[in-house]
């Protein structure tokens, strides 16, 4: 299997939340997209791993992905070992990802940061030849990052994404997770009206509706002018 783009994602629930408007943009334009979850994400206050199945393939569904995955590393104790470097770099030899998408490096959760690390270790890894790791060497030759911090702190994205034509399904497919996001809050204003402000401030910066932030550790190359807003 060959993919476009794959998301990773420290826990169920993360690249819906960072990524999701990108992934609905790049499905409508032809692309193939898969997320790796790394852990289940459990426990939580009113979830369980059944639960967060259940939710993770509705979520699935909304976003109409090409594949999901779970790595099946332990939730909040996640660390960038050697094992779990050669683990997911076999995932990337098998799927063979253009694109890869990680959590931004900076962030409260250890697992976050844990994530990305290992992300960017596997990457190396995945191209490595003289190697026990199964499957044929592969490099995905560009990584971008997603954010779903949990600082208090205003981001510096390389670029906003204009996602006003797939907000809506982006916050469907969030809703999803009802037992991390829905059940036992009581906020005003609730969870998904704070995630739809944000979102309309990142709008705001470049001139629509709607917009998700990215960021790069490396360069970016436009081919044409014509792709900025």
């Amino acid at each position: 299997m060959s993919l476009d783009v794959l998301v990773v994602a420290p826990h169920p629930d993360d690249a819906e939340l960072g990524a999701g408007g990108a992934i609905l943009k790049l499905r409508e334009a032809g692309r193939s997209v898969g997320v790796l979850d790394l852990t289940d994400g459990e426990p939580t206050p009113h979830g369980s791993v059944e639960v967060r199945r259940a939710e993770t393939a509705a979520a699935t569904s909304v976003l109409q992905l090409d594949w999901r995955g779970n790595l099946e590393l332990p939730n909040r104790s996640l660390e960038p070992t050697l094992e779990a470097r050669r683990r997911l770099a076999e995932v990337f030899r098998e799927l063979r990802p253009t694109w890869l998408c990680a959590p931004y490096w900076e962030d409260a959760h250890p697992d976050h940061v844990a994530a990305t690390q290992l992300i960017e270790a596997a990457r190396f890894w995945s191209k490595l030849t003289k190697t026990s790791m199964a499957g044929r060497p592969w490099h995905p030759s560009r990584i971008y990052y997603y954010y779903c911090v949990h600082l208090r702190q205003l981001p510096r994205p390389a670029f906003v994404l204009d996602i006003s034509e797939q907000w809506e399904k982006k916050a469907e497919a969030i809703a999803c997770y009802r037992s991390q996001f829905i059940e036992g809050r009581e906020e005003h204003p609730s969870f998904l009206e704070r995630l739809r402000d944000e979102a309309a401030f990142w709008g705001k910066m470049i001139g629509c509706r709607y917009g998700e932030p990215w960021t790069s550790r490396e360069v970016l190359g436009l081919r044409s002018l014509a792709s900025l807003l």
